[in-house]
């Protein structure tokens, strides 16, 4: 059988507005995912047992931590239980992205891993199983199922079709911080005691994105740039670029991404903040 091969776009929060802990710990949340067109990458073939191989320019960060921890793994486990399947399957995952950035690779990684074992295996879960299950992976992983632009409500469990926008690219650079999620969130409640419930912007129609940015948000950047002030400098930065439309941090960091008109002008960006050994990546915006 042809190994089956499936991307795993970088996850974008072009907003995030973040409200008060919930019973179960997580918050809730209103925000608009958008994907790259370039990330990682799973490869998922035939095999006995369930196996994962990691390589590509990032994958030393995941080395040294248990394999059975991995979120592609433990994806393709929860999946073989849910169908009762006996089959095992070779995956691998190329590792482009940077691993706790802010930008959902371990959870874009898990949602590819998904898709590529419903074709591998021969399965149609219906989307509403596939969607829990993914849930119970991470908060992140059932907006990432499908790659196209998604409203988020809830904890990342209440998903509906995100507006029709404009063709953009963006550019993404990370400051070259490891920012795990948790003690964002914790910094983020100790700031913020009582904050209000989330909601989304009047986003009608096809927002340009100069005005849905303006009348949005990411809650969690100052908490995030009070852990890690390089966050601060790198937005700072972004910001003074040529041809930037907006910048801001992505999820819970640390990467932040600018969105421009034309591919050129985020290319040059690109170049200004790879000059200064920063990892940066310009892609379309995915539409679908």
């Amino acid at each position: 059988m042809t190994a089956i091969r499936e991307h795993a776009p970088a996850k974008i929060n072009l907003y995030l507005h973040v409200g008060p802990a919930r019973e179960d710990g997580l918050h809730d949340l209103a925000s608009l995912f958008v994907f790259t067109e370039r990330g990682d990458e799973i490869i998922a073939e035939p095999g006995d047992e369930l196996a994962l191989d990691i390589e590509g320019p990032f994958a030393d960060a995941l080395m040294g931590r248990p394999m059975a921890d991995n979120l592609v793994l433990r994806a393709a486990a929860a999946l073989r239980e849910r169908a009762g399947v006996s089959a095992g399957a070779k995956l691998r995952l190329v590792k482009n992205l940077p691993v706790a950035a802010g930008v959902g690779g371990g959870s874009a990684d898990a949602a590819a891993g998904l898709r590529a074992l419903e074709r591998l295996w021969g399965l149609s879960t219906p989307a509403d199983d596939l969607h829990a299950l993914a849930f119970d992976l991470g908060a992140d992983v059932p907006a990432c199922l499908d790659r196209a632009p998604v409203l988020v409500d809830g904890a990342g469990e209440r998903l509906s079709p995100g507006p029709a926008l404009p063709a953009a690219w963006v550019l993404l650079v990370n400051p070259g911080v490891d920012m795990p999620t948790g003690p964002v969130f914790r910094r983020f409640d100790a700031d913020n005691p009582a904050p209000p419930p989330p909601a989304h912007p009047d986003i009608d129609g096809t927002p340009d994105f100069f005005r849905l940015m303006n009348a949005s948000r990411n809650d969690l950047e100052p908490a995030a740039m009070a852990i890690a002030p390089a966050i601060a400098d790198l937005l700072q930065s972004m910001r003074a670029q040529s041809g930037v439309i907006a910048a801001r941090m992505s999820g819970s960091g640390a990467t932040c991404f600018a969105l421009f008109a034309e591919e050129a002008a985020a290319d040059v960006v690109r170049k200004h903040f790879a000059s200064l050994n920063l990892w940066a990546m310009v892609s379309p915006v995915a539409s679908v």
